[in-house]
């Protein structure tokens, strides 16, 4: 009962921290991506009357006369509030044509698609991404496991040494890189005909797939590596332990010993980590979805800070906020699912 209580309150302060962190970030990021100025360019575009309205009924710019534009911007303070209530209220205008429009709460994109509200464009993003994260994810965690059981069992032989100076090389090296090497040896040495994503929404057929083994291989290595090296370095503390000798004069062998006792107690900071790389597989890569030409979330996001594309940029900010805030909080709760002697907030016990 009371270390039930403890985990409850632990929780409830980690949600209020979580609040305030999340109101703290959404301030900061919205003031700051408002103090750029405005990309009229790919603002306007072939209707400026009704771009100047939408953002004067967003709160973002008020008629100015002496302007030359005939609008000017509301102070940043000032279209924070009116974001806050747009929330709850969505705005809504008249256009050039004398008709009423409504806005999205979250306002809308005027960069990417044209009066599209963000929450729209981003769930269009999500399948490709997703796929990408989910494919990278089942061929790295497999194989970096294994990899670093192998090197904990060769702990100090020539294949431990070896394969740890490749570990930290992939580690150290940005996923960037490998797409670039990728895209030269398999696309311009090899010939493989998938240099980018190929065009579509048939994201399930050969080949689509076969054109995502690229960015899948880019987002694999680094990931391999480091479930390698967290897997040795966790496998190889627990294999020297009093309790590995005692199962082994119980009659255990090597190999029974080390997959029913070892290994479940080297995944205490393992199965986090994988819970973790799980919970992001909505936030996407932006460079490697750049590279690859993949129409993901991450490339949205960038192009959302090059075109100062606000309510776009500002809703990604806040869905990349809040996975980040749950996924530490669901992380730190599973430490106490995968060792019991863990309690919320008190230590082991």
């Amino acid at each position: 009962m009371k270390e039930t209580k403890e985990t409850l309150i632990y929780i409830l302060k980690r949600l209020l921290l979580m609040i305030f962190t999340f109101i703290v970030i959404f301030i900061v990021c919205f003031c700051l991506v408002r103090l750029l100025p405005l990309s009229q360019a790919a603002g306007p575009g072939k209707d400026p009357e009704n771009f100047y309205l939408r953002m004067v009924a967003l709160g973002r710019m008020r008629k100015d006369d002496s302007s030359k534009t005939g609008y000017s911007e509301v102070p940043v303070l000032q279209q924070l509030w009116t974001f806050v209530k747009g929330l709850f209220a969505p705005a809504t205008f008249i256009d050039s044509d004398g008709k009423v429009q409504s806005l999205s709460r979250w306002g809308y994109s005027y960069s990417v698609n044209k009066a599209t509200p963000p929450n729209d464009l981003l769930w269009v993003r999500v399948p490709p991404t997703l796929l990408i994260n989910i494919y990278s994810m089942v061929f790295s965690v497999p194989l970096g496991i294994a990899l670093g059981i192998f090197m904990a069992l060769k702990k100090n032989k020539w294949e431990d040494h070896v394969l740890s100076v490749v570990v930290m090389l992939f580690i150290s090296v940005p996923s960037f890189i490998y797409a670039f090497l990728l895209q030269y040896f398999m696309c311009y040495v090899l010939k493989w005909p998938y240099a980018v994503l190929i065009n579509g929404t048939d994201w399930f057929s050969p080949k689509m797939f076969a054109s995502m083994l690229l960015p899948i291989l880019a987002m694999s290595f680094g990931s391999i590596a480091g479930y390698a090296r967290y897997t040795r370095a966790e496998l190889t503390e627990v294999l020297t332990s009093d309790f590995m000798l005692l199962a082994r004069t119980k009659g255990l062998s090597r190999a029974q010993a080390t997959v029913r006792h070892a290994f479940r107690n080297s995944l205490v900071p393992i199965f986090p980590m994988l819970l973790g790389e799980i919970l992001g597989l909505l936030s996407g890569s932006m460079i490697i979805e750049k590279i690859f030409a993949v129409p993901g979330v991450g490339d949205l996001y960038l192009t959302s800070i090059l075109a100062r594309d606000y309510d776009l940029f500002q809703f990604l900010s806040m869905f990349y906020i809040a996975i980040g805030l749950v996924g530490g909080l669901i992380v730190d709760i599973s430490y106490g699912l995968v060792d019991p002697r863990i309690r919320m907030g008190g230590g082991k016990q």
